[in-house]
């Protein structure tokens, strides 16, 4: 296997979430390196969370297994049971199916760099404090199937 430099895989902060709720993650910024490594069973991605940015909406995935751990900075994983601090070393683990929304935001006033793995799937995934659903056919739809 090839060694991997991160400054060569490109960085962004693209999102496909719906105007009303892309900007909570307007300040993460990730790279694909599962992606630049030629991994087809799974993802890996290098994610910087900016001071005030969120991981993602709250959610969950019918399909998807995840598991993060955080590198660097501080993190507050935010789920079902409530909120959780995360510092380096910190890991967590999502299996697919389980009805547990979660997020990380960065309330500190420095970065969190963390690794996000995961399987991606052609399944729903759900945004329970929102108005947001991701259908794998339709993409970003309302919760009564309407889009954006």
């Amino acid at each position: 296997m090839p060694k991997l430099r991160l400054d060569d895989i490109p960085q962004t902060n693209a999102t496909g979430y719906p105007p009303a709720y892309a900007a909570a993650v307007q300040g993460r910024f990730y790279r694909r390196i599962g992606k630049a490594a030629g991994l087809s069973d799974f993802g890996v991605s290098h994610v910087t969370l900016k001071p005030g940015a969120w991981s993602s909406q709250r959610h969950w995935h019918e399909g998807e297994d995840e598991f993060v751990v955080v590198l660097s900075g501080q993190a507050v994983l935010v789920d079902e049971a409530g909120e959780h601090p995360m510092g380096p070393g910190d890991c967590a683990a999502f299996p697919a199916g389980a009805a547990d929304g979660h997020v990380l935001q960065n309330r500190s006033d420095a970065d969190c760099v963390l690794i996000a793995v995961g399987r991606p799937s052609e399944t729903p995934c759900h945004y329970p404090d929102i108005d947001m659903h991701l259908d794998p056919q339709q993409g970003f739809v309302r919760k009564d199937g309407s889009r954006f």
